[in-house]
Parts: C-alpha cells; sequence; structure tokens
C-alpha cells in the first residue's frame, strides 16, 4: 500500500486528526532520568553503546544525528493507521509530503514546504554540557538549519528534580572573548571550566526559558518539554561536566571540514550580545500566560496557558479540561500534542495517558491536528468525575494565535 493511501486513510479516519506513534531516542553522552514512562527494563532497549533512551520525540519530520550508529528513521514520527485489527504505518513526512496543505495548512506549506519544527522530552539524569545552537548563516555552512529552542517543566514528568536542577545559561556580563577563546583552546587538556564564565539559574517547575540560537546553554536536570525548530545542529563547547568527558567531535560536531581546529570560527557561532545580556533572565524566563481571561475559561470547563511563547520559529499551549466537562477547542494553526495526564476522547479518538509503556508498544498519546480540524474546533470529553485531562501542544512558526 502506497504511502499516500495509508496517510489519506489514516487522515479520514481521524477526521483531519492523526495518532502517531511513540518516538523515542538514545543519546550515547546521557543517563536517563527515567521520567518519561519507559518501562525500567527498556530505557537501554537498543543496547549500551547507543546509550539511554532520554529523549520521546514529537510531531517530528526532522531525523535524529547521532553519528554513524544512527538507526533509519531514528528521530523521525509515525503515523498510525489501525483498521480490523490491521497496523500499518507511514513516515508523518510522508505523509505532509502528499498531504501538504492539507495536512499543515497552506500557510505552512507554502513557505517551507515541510513542517518546520518538532518537540520533545528531554529527561536526563545530569545536566548536560554546555553547548550551542548554531544561527542559520553558521549552519548553513553544513547544510543544516539553525535552531532556536525553549523549555516547559511540566510538573507531571517531575516528581524528582535529578541530580542538578539548575541551567547554565550564557555567559556573565564582563565576560571577554579572550576568556571564552582560551576555554575552547583548551577543551583537550581536561576541564575547560567554561562554566566558570556563566551563571546557573534555579529551574521552576511549571516555567519555562527561551533560548534563541547562539546562546551557550547546559540544561539541568529537570525533565523537559522542548519545542525547537526542525533541526538538529549542536556544538559541545564544555570538555569535563560533572566528570565526564566529552569527546572533541562534539567540538566540532557541524563544523565545516575547512575550518575543524579554527578556535576563531567556535567564538563567531556565539551571540555575544544575547549571551551577555544583563537582563538575561528579564528577557528569556517565561511564566505561563492565559489564552484567555482565566474565569472565562474555567466557566466554560478548560483552562488553556501559553507556556512557550518568545519565539516566531515555534509556540506551545498547555490545554486542561476541567473533570467532568466537554469543550470545543479552536486553534488557527495546525499542532500535535502530547497527553500528560488524564483520558476522555478527542473527536474520533480516545485519548489517553499511559502510567507505562514499553518500547516499541503503541499508545493512543500523541495525535497531530490539521489546521482545518483545529480552526474547525475539536471537541474533547472528560468523563473523569476527578481527573483533569492535561495536554501540551506545539505549533509550528508564526502562529496567528500568538499575542503575548
Amino acid at each position: 500500500m502506497s504511502a499516500n493511501s495509508i496517510a489519506n486513510k489514516a487522515f479520514e479516519q481521524g477526521k483531519g486528526i492523526v495518532r502517531l506513534a511513540p518516538n523515542w531516542v538514545p543519546r550515547s553522552f546521557c543517563v536517563p532520568g527515567r521520567r518519561i514512562k519507559l518501562h525500567p527494563d527498556d530505557y537501554y532497549a537498543l543496547g549500551g553503546e547507543r546509550g539511554g533512551l532520554d529523549e520521546r520525540w514529537f510531531s517530528s519530520t526532522t531525523p535524529a544525528d547521532n553519528g554513524p550508529l544512527t538507526a533509519p528513521n531514528e528521530g523521525l514520527s509515525f503515523i498510525v493507521f489501525e483498521d480490523n485489527g490491521k497496523v500499518e504505518k507511514v513516515l508523518l513526512k510522508a505523509a505532509i509530503d502528499e498531504l501538504k496543505g492539507e495536512l499543515i495548512g497552506d500557510r505552512l506549506w507554502n513557505e517551507h514546504q515541510s513542517w518546520p519544527m518538532y518537540s520533545k522530552f528531554f529527561d536526563n539524569k545530569g545536566a548536560l554540557p554546555h553547548h550551542i545552537h548554531h544561527r542559520d548563516k553558521h549552519a548553513k555552512l553544513t547544510g543544516q538549519l539553525g535552531k532556536p529552542e525553549a523549555y516547559y517543566f511540566p510538573p507531571q514528568a517531575n516528581n524528582y528534580g535529578g541530580d542538578f536542577p539548575y541551567t547554565f545559561f550564557g555567559l556573565q556580563p564582563g565576560t571577554t572573548k579572550e576568556q571564552v577563546r582560551q576555554c575552547l583552546a583548551d577543551f583537550e587538556k581536561g576541564d575547560n571550566k567554561i562554566t566558570n564564565l556563566s551563571m546557573a539559574y534555579r529551574l521552576e517547575v511549571g516555567t519555562g526559558w527561551d533560548v534563541p540560537p547562539g546562546v551557550l546553554h547546559a540544561p539541568g536536570s529537570l525533565c523537559t518539554y522542548e519545542p525547537q525548530k526542525a533541526s538538529d545542529v549542536f556544538a559541545m563547547y564544555e570538555s569535563v561536566p560533572h566528570h565526564q568527558v566529552v569527546p572533541k567531535e562534539l567540538l566540532w560536531k557541524d563544523t565545516p571540514k575547512d575550518k575543524i581546529g579554527n578556535v576563531d570560527h567556535l567564538l563567531e557561532i556565539i551571540d555575544w550580545d544575547l549571551n551577555v545580556d544583563p537582563d538575561f533572565a528579564k528577557n528569556r524566563f517565561m511564566r505561563p500566560k492565559p489564552v484567555q481571561p482565566v474565569k472565562q475559561m474555567q466557566t466554560e470547563g478548560y483552562i488553556e496557558n501559553w507556556v512557550c511563547y518568545k519565539s516566531r520559529a515555534f509556540s506551545a499551549k498547555e490545554l486542561t479540561v476541567l473533570p467532568g466537562k466537554t469543550v470545543t477547542i479552536r486553534d488557527s494553526a495546525a499542532y500535535g500534542f502530547i497527553m500528560m495526564q488524564g483520558h476522555g476522547t478527542m473527536g474520533e479518538w480516545d485519548i489517553e495517558t499511559p502510567a507505562l509503556i514499553r518500547y516499541g508498544q503503541l499508545t493512543h498519546d500523541e495525535y497531530f491536528v490539521s489546521e482545518a480540524a483545529a480552526k474547525a474546533g475539536v471537541t474533547i470529553t472528560n468523563p473523569s468525575k476527578t481527573d483533569p485531562i492535561v495536554m501540551l501542544k506545539h505549533f509550528g512558526p508564526d502562529n496567528p494565535d500568538l499575542n503575548v
């Protein structure tokens, strides 16, 4: 059966809402935080050499870049079509290529010819090394896109904070380029101590941060919901975080061959003004912002907040449907979503939040909503007398509804 027919059947089955399969991604340099509902036996399901499964990617048409051992389709989301007990799958990317604006909306298709973002859970026991995502002009040198990203720390996934729930962001005001240059030059001499030049911020559950490309950051150990541009470009600038040695290959990852060894090129990737901004926290920290007046929403049976709203490249909302309520929610753009709490129905679909997932198991907790379905309004029913439905919704660039 062709991708086109599977995509069409799935689209019609869900009346514009398609079901997605869980999409687990390993990272060889990470230790899983074990908060993303994988069965305890499955966090190393791909073997020790591949590393732990500490990420789950959502609505992704972006392949993971995990080096020479990367599996085919790693990082790519699949649509699930199930009929009379028979399960078939098609890549979300292939479905978008076939259905175009019918799935993601003409505005995004005409501008990007793709779904230009994805989101993920990042679930690491410790903090990551201080690293950077390139801006477009530097990413382009290796045929990639720059990567802005943002963080939200969902309460449902953070019953404990991990080993280091603090994130280093940027550089202290007054830091000189020569100081950073020396750290980069010392990368292979042991701990290059680049975080001595940075500042750590204590992470607060239920809040988030905006991270433009070119900003150094060492994400802390809270489980993080992370919308981002459709790219996996990065370079590690810290050599020994938390007693773990970072291979030099990760310092020069996504560097053109003719610039490998050129420390000045690494310096150029840094957006200096953003990194030494004395108002960094004021400009980059995000508390949730209500989409409508809270009392009005509560009367209608729901509460919806913007949780990521400072980037034009993507946005995200947290939707809560109160116990026993049926609501119809309208959005002006296509979006993917992941269930965080509760169960019920959404349009044609059962939606539920599993407590435990085996590697390879299908679920009913992740979907993609077409622009037409979003505009028409999706009806969500929460049959529970006590448990709210909570979902996180990730949108593409220039969301017409974003007004905060």
